[in-house]
């Protein structure tokens, strides 16, 4: 089974595999992810400060809190496999921050797939450019080489 699969995916390399539709970034989120990761920095929390002290106009996200979307945007757009049983986060092998996420701004998560290599009789092993895009501005808030591991059936 993990043969069609890799075929399947080998076909793919180099092409759009997904775009995920926009979520709106609140400050209600904001708070809660500077909540759960101790990370209460005024630039994320305090939106009158921000807006006077910074050249955002008002809070921004934290660019944790903007990665960590792309699970939800991986989950929007991804199929599985034929055989596929599970799916798992392998890791990222670059990630660069470009824009800020000001509160209220809208982004969506965009994916080439990169690369495809069969890891073990049960596993491929897929490497996507994931860039998240920020509605209405024309430079990403980020753009990461993310990996993710297909598991299949043994």
């Amino acid at each position: 089974m993990i043969e069609k699969a890799l075929e399947l995916q080998t076909s793919k390399i180099g092409t759009e595999t997904g775009v995920s539709d926009w979520v709106t970034i609140e400050q209600d989120r904001i708070d809660t992810f500077a909540e759960v990761t101790e990370d209460p920095q005024w630039i994320h929390t305090d939106p009158e400060r921000a807006a006077k002290e910074t050249p955002f106009g008002g809070s921004i996200a934290h660019g944790f809190l903007t990665l960590s979307m792309a699970s939800k945007f991986a989950i929007d757009t991804a199929e599985d496999l034929p055989g596929q049983v599970m799916g798992i986060n392998y890791g990222l092998n670059k990630v660069r921050f470009l824009n800020p996420v000001c509160a209220g701004d809208q982004i969506r998560g965009r994916f080439v797939l990169k690369s495809v290599t069969q890891k073990s009789p049960t596993q491929l092993l897929s490497e996507n450019t994931l860039t998240i895009e920020i509605k209405g501005k024309d430079t990403p808030a980020l753009i990461a080489q993310w990996l993710g591991m297909a598991v299949f059936e043994a």
